[in-house]
Order: structure tokens, then sequence, then C-alpha cells
């Protein structure tokens, strides 16, 4: 308890899964928590559910300028920012023939032009010694179904992390990346029971430990990277994936 005592985090696509886990778990830490989604519904629940000082944000990643407006709003609620989780992501899988031109800029804007835009516009909020994490996904580093455009783009966003660390180094802020393997979210909701119990059966014989990872697991490796006893630990990437971007394939 108390490793985030008294810092300010951003947590984007709080509302559900790894984000709000993660929310919950820096709240417990000490942290102040802003989150932002897209739905007023899903924030205002999502607040709700949290037990702690948490700032609600309505805000779409994919929006550019409206990076800017996060931005503008955490300076007028708060004296500065500590962490920073880029989280908010488009899942869509699709094989290449069902892609359009709009879905992938879509994705493309919510999974990595937006995040770099956030950073910039929250450059003069950040605080010496914050922590920016950027959520990828094992899909970065291993090819499977449907994964082409959203493993391209959290490839491009993970690899943020080394060129931003090199930019930001004076600043004294850490950027790093968190890749995240098959987790336990209500990411396949849409999919239907039926499916989604089958493509989680199917996930768990290919992860080298055989089970699905939690949102829990993925948050409290979050604390570690949010926290000052990540002090040394900057331009890298902690995969938190049950073995499969190194052993599976």
């Amino acid at each position: 308890m108390g490793r985030l005592e008294g810092k300010y985090a951003l947590i984007t696509g709080g509302t559900s899964g790894i984000g709000f886990e993660t929310a919950r778990e820096f709240l417990a830490e000490g942290a102040a928590v802003a989150i932002t989604g897209r739905s007023r519904e899903r924030l205002e629940e999502a607040a709700r559910r949290l037990d702690g000082r948490v700032l609600p944000v309505l805000s779409d990643a994919g929006d550019v300028p409206g990076q800017a407006a996060l931005a503008a709003r955490l300076r007028q609620e708060w004296p500065r920012l500590d962490v920073v989780m880029s989280n908010a992501a488009d899942v869509t899988h699709l094989p290449i023939e069902q892609w359009t031109e709009e879905a992938f800029d879509r994705l493309v804007a919510t999974n990595l032009k937006g995040p770099f835009f956030l950073i910039k516009a929250l450059l003069p909020l950040l605080s010496r010694q914050a922590s920016v994490i950027l959520v990828g996904s094992v899909s970065a580093f291993i090819g499977h179904e449907n994964a082409a455009v959203y493993g391209a783009a959290k490839a491009g966003l993970l690899s943020l992390s080394r060129g931003l660390t090199y930019e930001l180094k004076d600043r004294g802020v850490r950027v790093n990346g968190l890749s995240p393997g098959p987790t336990l979210t209500d990411t396949f909701a849409s999919l239907g029971p039926e499916r989604q119990a089958a493509l989680y059966d199917e996930l768990r014989r290919t992860v080298p430990l055989h089970r699905i990872g939690t949102a829990t697991e993925l948050a409290k490796a979050a604390v570690y990277l949010a926290s000052d006893e990540s002090a040394y630990t900057v331009g890298t990437i902690l995969r938190v994936d049950g073995g499969i971007g190194e052993l599976a394939y």
C-alpha cells in the first residue's frame, strides 16, 4: 500500500478490463486517478464502482484535437501529472479482404496516432519523474488470425517507448511499454458466449502456461512501472503474456 501515494495518474480507456483494474490498483496505492472513455454512462458507472479520488473525463482516444482538450481539463484539475497510461484501444480484428480505409484509419488513430498526440499535449503537465506506460499487445510480436493491422499499430506504439525515451530523457520522463498476452476481459463479448468460450479454450492450449491472464495481473505490472520502484526501468517493454510471445510459436 502507498506505492503511488501523492501521485496523479491518467488512464485512457479506464471503464473496463485492464484499464479499470489498473485504476483500482492505482487508487489502492494512494494515487488520484483520471479515467477516460467514450461513453458518459460507462464512465459514470466506472467512477461509482471505484473507491477513491477518481476524475472521469469523456474523451475519444482516436480524436487528435480531443487530446489537447483532455490535457487542458487535467491542467484545470491537477497541479501536475505523474503517470500516463495509454490503454484505450480499437481491437478490431478482420481478414485483409474485409478492411476498409476508414476502418484502418480509425484503428491507427486510436492505437497509435492519438496516444502520440496525447503525450505531446501533456508535456507541460508532466512532472520531472513522470512515468508514461504505453499498453501494447503480444500481437506486436507474433502473427495470428486477423491481427495484421492491430498488431502493426501496437508494434508502432511500443516502438514509441524507445523513441520517446530518447526524446524526453532530459525532462526526466520515463517511457515504457506494457505488453499483455491473452487476458480475461470483455474484449470478445461481442462474439457471443459460445464463440468466446471456444476462443479462450484455444488460447489456453496455445499459451505456454496453459491459462489466460487476468486484468489484475496486468494492473499490478502497471503499478510497478508507475511507481518509483521502476526508476531505473526506461525504454523497455514489460511482457506479461504467459510466455506466448516467446515460446508458443
